[in-house]
């Protein structure tokens, strides 16, 4: 297992590792907000990912508030080095958000560079996330 400092980076064989974090709507109490993380993960557990795990407690970005609700939605996304699933884990994250009427966050954090999905409009969110893609996918 790797430490916390290096979630979100690459891998000795190539593969790129997401750090995500997702912080529950703040009005949830411990256990709703705990369902749609899970739900969250056996999505992303569905794609064509190397694994999906929970993230060691510490993993958290910097600046990140309450330790709790963040620790508990700490996920580590091993992507293939072949590359081409960021885009359908982005997807999965972005159609995650729209379904829900919380008001959840996630944090997407690759090699240092995080981006942070929220309530945003359909235009404004697609120019953020297309960027993001972008830079992480050779496009």
């Amino acid at each position: 297992m790797r430490d916390n400092a290096s979630a979100g980076g690459r891998t000795g064989d190539g593969a790129t590792e997401v750090l995500l974090v997702v912080a529950p709507d703040p009005e949830l109490d411990a256990e709703a907000a705990e369902r749609p993380v899970r739900r969250l993960r056996s999505e992303i557990a569905a794609l064509d990912v190397d694994s999906v795990r929970a993230a060691p407690a510490g993993s958290a970005p910097a600046g990140a508030k309450g330790a709790d609700p963040v620790t508990a939605g700490a996920i580590v996304v091993a992507l293939g080095a072949s590359g081409g699933v960021l885009t359908a884990l982005v997807d999965t994250l972005r159609d995650w958000l729209a379904r829900s009427a919380a008001r959840h966050r996630v944090t997407v954090t690759i090699e240092g560079d995080t981006i942070e999905l929220e309530h945003a409009s359909d235009t404004e969110r697609r120019h953020l996330i297309d960027a993001y893609v972008r830079r992480h996918s050779g496009g």
